[in-house]
């Protein structure tokens, strides 16, 4: 299997739409969970109105991420931008910092059924990491899931990512949570 991996832009939308399919990768998100507003209610958002406002933001190259191709077709997503773009997780009590002005979050990660549980995770990562090198970025910061005691496989539910993957990309824990999401550091350059 042959994978390439390459960053989003206006032109791979019909490859990003052809990846998510009709459910919007897992349950009509579009990638748009971390992009709604305060005050809005995710049933009005899932599904064809997400679909809407992610193809504007991909259009407007306001959306970044890197998507992967295995023999050509479209395998995996991650999404990467500057954590203020992404502004549920500033609403987010047990996700908060104090310097999101200089953090790139890493906060979604799609891989098709059939694919998972290959290393395409890492692989888009350190793709990932290496645009926000490019981009200047100080710090990237991850918000995987930990498994539940006697849980061995998440699926699509794993949707931010998994400890293990960030902690082989050089990651560190920037708090301790016994379950939920891991809020996760790498220092890409000067403070």
């Amino acid at each position: 299997m042959n994978i390439e991996l390459r960053q989003l832009t206006p032109a791979l939308w019909p490859a990003l739409e052809k990846l998510f399919g009709k459910n919007g990768a897992c349950g009509g998100c579009w990638c748009m969970h971390w992009r709604t507003e305060k005050g809005e209610k995710w049933a009005d958002v899932k599904g064809d109105p997400a679909r809407k406002r992610f193809k504007k933001l991909v259009e407007s190259g306001q959306a970044r991420g890197v998507l992967a191709f295995a023999d050509g077709e479209p395998v995996g997503w991650c999404a990467f931008g500057p954590r203020p773009s992404f502004s549920k997780l500033n609403r987010a009590p047990s996700l908060a910092c104090d310097d999101a002005a200089r953090v790139w979050s890493l906060p979604c990660f799609y891989v098709k059924a059939g694919f998972r549980n290959r290393g395409l995770s890492s692989q888009m990562l350190e793709y990932a990491l290496d645009c926000l090198r490019e981009e200047g970025a100080e710090v990237a910061e991850g918000y995987p899931v930990k498994p539940h005691r006697g849980q061995k496989r998440l699926g699509a539910f794993a949707w931010t990512g998994v400890v293990s993957t960030f902690t082989s990309a050089g990651f560190e824990a920037a708090d301790r949570r016994s379950k939920g999401k891991q809020r996760m550091r790498l220092n890409l350059g000067p403070a």
